[in-house]
């Protein structure tokens, strides 16, 4: 699995995102509402209202990179005990929050295991 280094700056855009944007609009967003720079090197994180998707926004030399991760059961556990409209997360608090792990209390999702699709 692709995951991002743990050096790496990352912006959590704590309000909903409507997961039909695309790259453009992200970046849009990364810039107007997050007041940020979208060609930093920052990934910038966005989450829709039932928490159960999450897409990541990176600037990488000539492009932007987009990273969609969409949770079969369960939901993303939005950090809720930081301040702000934009939260700063480190790369590995990051990696904990794809895998499921609560920030807050340190409890991670249920292993997965799936034969097939549908």
């Amino acid at each position: 699995m692709i995951r991002p280094g743990t050096d790496l700056t990352v912006y959590l855009c704590r309000e909903p995102v409507d997961m039909r944007k695309q790259i453009d609009g992200l970046a849009l967003l990364v810039q107007e509402a997050m007041d940020l720079n979208p060609f930093e090197q920052a990934l910038f994180v966005f989450g829709n209202r039932q928490r159960d998707k999450v897409k990541l926004l990176f600037w990488e030399r000539n492009g932007f990179v987009v990273w969609y991760k969409r949770l079969e059961r369960e939901r993303f556990k939005w950090p809720t005990h930081l301040e702000g409209d934009t939260v700063t997360l480190t790369g590995q608090e990051l990696n904990w929050l794809l895998d499921g792990v609560n920030l807050k209390a340190m409890q991670p999702h249920k292993a997965l295991d799936f034969q097939q699709v549908g």
